[in-house]
């Protein structure tokens, strides 16, 4: 599977994440309302949000997500943990967008383009969400994800951090509220 392809719709560009992204990214990134909810609450500073992005380029599978009408980048997304075994899965997450973006339909659209991309390929694409993440939760639901029973655990700043685990099959996405452009 490619993890870094281009891909589009009529309102966002989703290429693979460069270098010189950094500046345009953070810009984006910088805001804390974006990582209130997330375990990594305090990925809006910039050694942090540094750590971050060399991780997104070192692991490939990191895109931009740009705002096909002025060109602006507005957030990214990855695909990781790419799996060929039981007719394959990957996973979808690390996605932010600016709070500008919010409520606007651009995450269905970005995320309808990868995981039609991915199905090509796989079987089952996975998501994993902070526990308390709940515009993350909701937003996954909304998109047809279902909460699986598998969860992860981690450790951030010495604290517990619960991860729960959402997928979307190949037939799920087919019949679900993505498969059809609004």
């Amino acid at each position: 599977m490619n993890r870094q392809p281009t891909l589009e719709d009529e309102r966002v560009l989703v290429r693979p994440l460069a270098r010189d992204d950094w500046d345009s990214l953070y810009a984006v990134a910088s805001d804390p309302a974006i990582w209130e909810q997330h375990p990594m609450h305090d990925r809006w500073r910039e050694d942090v949000f540094r750590d971050f992005f060399e991780d997104a380029l070192a692991k490939g599978g990191a895109l931009a997500i740009i705002d096909k009408r002025n060109g602006e980048i507005i957030g990214s997304s990855r695909y990781q943990a790419y799996d060929e075994e039981d007719g394959g899965s990957v996973e979808i997450g690390w996605t932010f967008f600016a709070r500008k973006c919010w409520g606007k339909g651009l995450n269905h659209a970005v995320k309808r383009l990868m995981l039609a991309h991915a199905f090509e390929s796989v079987a089952r694409v996975d998501f994993r969400v902070g526990e308390t993440n709940y515009r993350s939760r909701i937003a996954l639901e909304n998109i047809g994800a279902e909460r699986t029973r598998r969860t992860e655990l981690d450790r951030y700043q010495g604290k517990r951090v619960v991860h729960i685990v959402y997928e979307i099959t190949r037939k799920g996405f087919a019949d679900g509220p993505l498969s059809r452009q609004d």
